[in-house]
């Protein structure tokens, strides 16, 4: 069985018009428990970036701006790392790993569907390899190997 984008995704997005103060948007990621929110842009809710926690440590808090003084749009980033629902979770991942990122939305057509996190990815293949230690682990050392 393959497990797709969608079978893992986080469906409970967190989105924020990009206009929104970084203190406003702070509060509301705590809120949500969300490391990140995804950014829009005017009445059709365009995708115009994503905030994430690591935005704010770089780009607030280590700079000394007030975060009530800042858009989030100017601390995020616009360049929006994303698949599709049907692609498959160890190809999200590896993408992942290759782009260095911790997140990675989820798209049908223009619309985000859902993110998946680098935890997620995490969880999804922590049970993996669980059940394939459990099946080795069924195996009696010096029996004939199935098949």
């Amino acid at each position: 069985m393959v497990l797709l984008a969608k079978d893992i995704m986080d469906r409970n997005l967190l989105t924020l018009d990009e206009e929104t103060d970084a203190l406003s948007a702070a509060k509301r990621m705590v809120e949500a428990r969300k490391g990140y929110a995804v950014l829009t842009r005017g009445s059709a809710a365009t995708i115009a970036g994503i905030v994430t926690e690591w935005d704010y440590l770089e780009r607030v808090v280590a700079t000394g701006v007030p975060p009530q003084s800042v858009a989030v749009k100017e601390i995020g980033s616009a360049n929006v790392h994303s698949c599709l629902p049907e692609t498959p979770t160890d190809e999200v991942a590896t993408t992942m790993g290759q782009l260095g990122v911790r997140r990675m939305v989820v798209r049908s057509g223009d619309q985000v569907v859902g993110v998946i996190t680098s935890r997620h990815v995490i969880a999804v293949f922590r049970q993996y390899v669980d059940k394939l230690t459990a099946q080795i682990a069924g195996y009696q050392v010096g029996a004939n190997p199935p098949g």
